[in-house]
């Protein structure tokens, strides 16, 4: 298990000659089963695994890919709803790893990862396999497959120095997924982003159109989210405005796909996804939430303003350093009068509580913690009515292993 490790967890390689010369020596797994091809700036965890719950509801075959992994790297690759175990992990690696020394092939970590998960979901025997990108699309190693449908969630300023400097050009690089897919559902009313969907020349279908007549309410109570389209009720586990967008593009999808509205009625109770406005205690309340660019942070400081005042909540953040940090910090002072700030130094892009602290330079709201766990009792101790833990999916990677599991322990 630990060799996959030694391949770099951080590097980043946009190109298909790896994946091709891999997919090739490995008789084509990834032409073994049907594609639904997921990329977007956010919601495409969501959309994944609701799609693939909705799947296993009908009774398919299902295999899901998503990264990152929050604890265990067993959690990128999971067949019928089962995460792959260490002793595959094992042989699948090798497998690669064989083939990688033979041809020659210097593959990153997220490379070998996917041609494990492609010829995995090959032996598992799947009906259909829903793909989230790891970054991008065009160049992403998990584009060297075909897809029967696509789905880009939306697209914000997001890994500019790999992707483009504009909504169109990210929006492109998105779009590389499509290629000969008949058809592409989104969720983004962008001008630029419909312009380089439209170019791809698959038929277009935009759910916030569509079912511009469906509406939702948020219960602060359970965090879950009532929907209610064409007078059909769905109470979705998942919590947030955004949530909503991800449930139409998966229940689309499933539409699409002949599957009944009884039948995804009854998949949405049973979504689960960590980190996504998760509620880890509800004495004091505490919610992880893996808002992680200024859009992620936009719609979280929306979903809290409607239920809290800024004195009832308190904030616990680091951000990786290639991120717009100042902008998101300043958005987290729009619901919170108290924002302490730790740091991800043991992650190469992560940023220090000390560098956070001077780019935003507002110590009557910000306060420094080095240490997660030292960090956390201080956020408990405020008192207040909603403590929250955000900033990146590595900060509450971090948290989850040296708090939540040290509790459990």
């Amino acid at each position: 298990m630990m060799k996959i490790y030694s391949h770099s967890m951080f590097g980043i390689k946009l190109g298909l000659q790896n994946m091709e010369r891999l997919c090739e020596r490995l008789g084509h797994p990834e032409r073994a089963y049907k594609i639904i091809h997921i990329a977007g700036t956010n919601g495409k965890g969501s959309t994944t695994t609701t799609l693939e719950k909705i799947l296993l509801e009908a009774g398919y075959r299902v295999g899901k890919y998503t990264s990152p992994h929050i604890l265990k790297f067993n959690e990128r690759i999971v067949a019928n709803g089962v995460q792959i175990s260490e002793e595959e992990i094992e042989y699948y690696y090798y497998q690669v790893e064989k083939i990688m020394k033979e041809e020659k092939i210097d593959a990153t970590f997220f490379e070998i990862t996917t041609a494990m998960m492609f010829s995995y979901f090959r032996d598992k025997g799947l009906d259909y396999v829903v793909l989230e990108t790891g970054m991008g699309g065009r160049l992403d190693a998990t584009n060297v497959s075909e897809a029967i449908l696509c789905i880009i969630t939306n697209v914000s300023l997001d890994h500019t120095e790999y992707l483009g400097d504009s909504i169109y050009k990210i929006a492109k690089e998105k779009a590389g997924i499509i290629k000969n897919c008949p058809k592409v559902i989104v969720a983004d009313q962008q001008e630029e982003f419909l312009q380089a969907i439209l170019e791809e020349k698959a038929e277009l279908i935009n759910v916030l159109n569509k079912y511009a007549d469906a509406h939702y309410t948020l219960d602060f109570e359970n965090f879950v989210t009532h929907i209610d389209i064409e007078g059909k009720q769905y109470r979705f586990s998942l919590f947030g405005d955004y949530q909503y967008h991800n449930f139409l593009c998966a229940y689309e999808a499933a539409k699409q796909l002949g599957i009944s509205e009884d039948i995804i009625q009854k998949a949405a109770e049973k979504v689960r996804w960590e980190c996504r406005f998760e509620v880890v205690s509800k004495e004091p309340l505490v919610i992880l939430d893996g808002a992680h660019n200024p859009d992620g942070v936009r719609e979280l400081v929306k979903i809290v303003k409607q239920h809290y005042q800024k004195r009832e909540v308190a904030i616990l953040t680091s951000i990786l350093r290639d991120k717009d940090v100042k902008t998101m910090l300043e958005m987290m002072t729009e619901i919170s009068d108290d924002i302490l700030l730790t740091s991800l130094d043991d992650n190469p892009r992560g940023s220090t509580a000390e560098e956070l602290f001077h780019i935003v330079n507002q110590p009557a709201i910000f306060s420094i913690e080095e240490n997660m766990k030292r960090a956390y009792d201080k956020l408990i101790k405020k008192n207040r009515k909603l403590n929250i833990i955000c900033g990146s999916f590595y900060t509450l990677i971090k948290w989850k292993e040296e708090v939540q599991t040290d509790e459990i322990n």
